[in-house]
């Protein structure tokens, strides 16, 4: 049995969606990050890093969005949600959630948590106005160079598609006029559409 620990609003929905899209046999654990659940010790002792997701398994924990939606489709391969066969494909699908894990999200996180890097007021709202620039970036190479549709990696759906559309629901929030982003706001519509993503949006949203 696997449980996915997650919050509302938050990057856990990637993994979420994964989770259903495989049918694995799973339970959630929501953290409320409105009375600072996840630095909770009774949190801390799952993740010390305080953050969200963390996936039980039987062999352990594991944290990192890209390491999670990696796990799971290796242990479901009948999915077929990564191209485990061929390594430099897998590899292809590996590097572009770690241009979503270390890149966009980073960007995003620099107007909602700028105090994770100083506790200068003034640099704090300075990282807040750049993020529609620095994530509008992100989104533009996405949109031109990395996204080659119909899916992320091209004909077949696989883990890339959950972490792209979860990032791309904060588009809005963070000043990006996703006007300018075609590929991706179709991208996300077309996702809302998925059964799997409905369902995990239903669970945690309710």
């Amino acid at each position: 049995m696997l449980t996915l620990c997650y919050a509302r609003n938050t990057i856990s929905l990637a993994t979420h969606i994964a989770l259903e899209e495989v049918g694995a046999d799973y339970a959630t654990r929501r953290l409320d990050f409105s009375v600072n659940e996840q630095r909770g010790e009774a949190y801390l002792a799952v993740n010390p890093k305080g953050r969200v997701p963390s996936l039980i398994t039987d062999r352990g924990i594991l944290t990192e969005t890209p390491a999670m939606l990696a796990f799971v489709a290796q242990s479901y391969p009948a999915a077929n949600l990564a191209p485990l066969g061929d390594p430099f494909a897998f590899a292809q699908v590996q590097s572009f959630n770690a241009y979503i894990c270390a890149t966009v999200h980073v960007a995003h996180a620099h107007r909602m948590r700028g105090y994770r890097w100083t506790d200068d007021e003034g640099a704090i709202e300075a990282m807040k106005r750049f993020a529609p620039r620095s994530v509008g970036g992100c989104f533009e190479l996405i949109e031109t160079q990395m996204f080659k549709g119909p899916w992320v990696m091209g004909e077949t759906y696989t883990i890339c598609d959950p972490y792209l559309f979860t990032v791309a629901q904060w588009i809005e929030g963070d000043g990006v006029d996703a006007a300018a982003l075609p590929r991706v706001t179709d991208h996300r519509r077309r996702m809302a559409e998925r059964p799997a993503v409905r369902r995990a949006l239903q669970q945690e949203l309710s």
